[in-house]
């Protein structure tokens, strides 16, 4: 269905702090710009306002625990001038940066988590909404992320009650008559993404309303599956880990015991070092056949990785698989040659 779509910015909803009513706040706001919400519209909210709301806040200092404890799974990370960046997957949900754990527009001083449970976030806000006004509106709870093959932020579904998230219009015909086989829209996210063109996170308008998608909208009581049936499961997730990371776990070793890629990239020689830590951490890939217990050396001819005791030759040539493999990942072509002293490996 086509037609015509309305987004509104809720101007006045002021700072939210811990135990405030959103659905007052929202409706106050509304009023005081002579608007009332109406059957079928879409509240589209920023997940902040609700995690003040619910106090979900920490002090800035311990800004890397709290990352490290709202995350389920290491994505990828990278070192950067400003510190090390994270994409994990969240507890909220969602595979983003930092957790959602975020500092901006909150005070000094603080950052801010995303909601515990985001979908239950987004139903209690409709059913209170519902219970003020009467009208049977849908909520999305959105919050920001970066996509892997596109460059700059878009807004995105992080909750969300009253509506379908998705459309899925497989086994349609397209207008030439050929049947879809894959096409499922992301409603809630082209929706979240609608509503932030108005709402700007930089002039204190945390919400939107979309009319003319009313259609759509669940009936009262009904609130639907909820954003996390989007979140792509394990095993159809082409992209589980940043490239360096999935190396790694295909050497056997976990990413987060070895330091993180640097950006922009540290020197070769660093990179290489760190390839050489990665391949000798690993463990064997050969039943029977240990790994060699090695030391590296650097010297004018170059870098070497000299077993302590002779090596079984078959175990030294999965070491220099493991170490092209581990220096691949460093975006670093290897030349490795077997020498009296052990394995020469030169880089660029």
């Amino acid at each position: 269905m086509t037609g015509e779509l309305l987004v509104v910015p809720v101007r006045g909803i002021g700072e939210v702090g811990i135990e405030d009513d959103v659905a007052a706040l929202v409706v106050s706001a509304l009023g005081t710009n002579g608007q009332t919400l109406t059957d079928g519209d879409i509240l589209v909210v920023s997940s902040k306002i609700v995690s003040k709301a619910e106090g979900r806040t920490a002090p800035a200092t311990d800004r890397d625990e709290q990352i490290t404890a709202e995350s389920r799974r290491l994505v990828a990370a990278r070192r950067t001038p400003g510190g090390l960046a994270r994409i994990v997957e969240a507890a909220a949900g969602p595979v983003m940066a930092a957790a959602g754990v975020d500092n901006s527009n909150v005070a000094p001083g603080t950052v801010l988590l995303l909601p515990v449970d985001p979908d239950a976030s987004a139903r209690v806000l409709r059913s209170a909404l519902h219970a003020r006004t009467g009208a049977n509106v849908a909520v999305i709870v959105t919050d920001t992320a970066g996509r892997a093959w596109r460059d700059g932020q878009i807004d995105f579904a992080l909750g969300c009650a009253g509506l379908p998230p998705t459309e899925d219009l497989r086994g349609t015909d397209d207008t030439h008559g050929q049947r879809m086989e894959v096409t499922i829209r992301a409603v809630a996210d082209e929706l979240a993404a609608a509503a932030d063109l108005v709402k700007g996170k930089l002039h204190g308008i945390p919400a939107a309303l979309v009319r003319g998608f009313g259609a759509h909208v669940l009936a009262v009581g009904t609130h639907g599956p909820g954003a996390a049936v989007m979140l792509r499961p394990a095993a159809t997730d082409w992209f589980r880990y940043g490239q360096v990371e999935a190396v790694r776990w295909s050497l056997g070793v976990d990413p987060a015991a070895v330091e993180p890629l640097a950006v922009p990239p540290s020197p070769v020689m660093d990179r290489l070092l760190r390839a050489v830590e990665v391949a000798l951490a690993a463990p064997s890939p050969l039943t029977g056949v240990p790994a060699p217990v090695c030391v590296t050396n650097v010297d004018d001819e170059g870098l070497f990785v000299v077993p302590e005791l002779p090596a079984d030759p078959i175990a030294l040539g999965a070491l220099a698989q493991r170490l092209s493999a581990a220096a691949w990942s460093e975006d670093l072509t290897v030349t490795i040659t077997l020498e009296p002293r052990g394995l020469r490996v030169l880089a660029r």
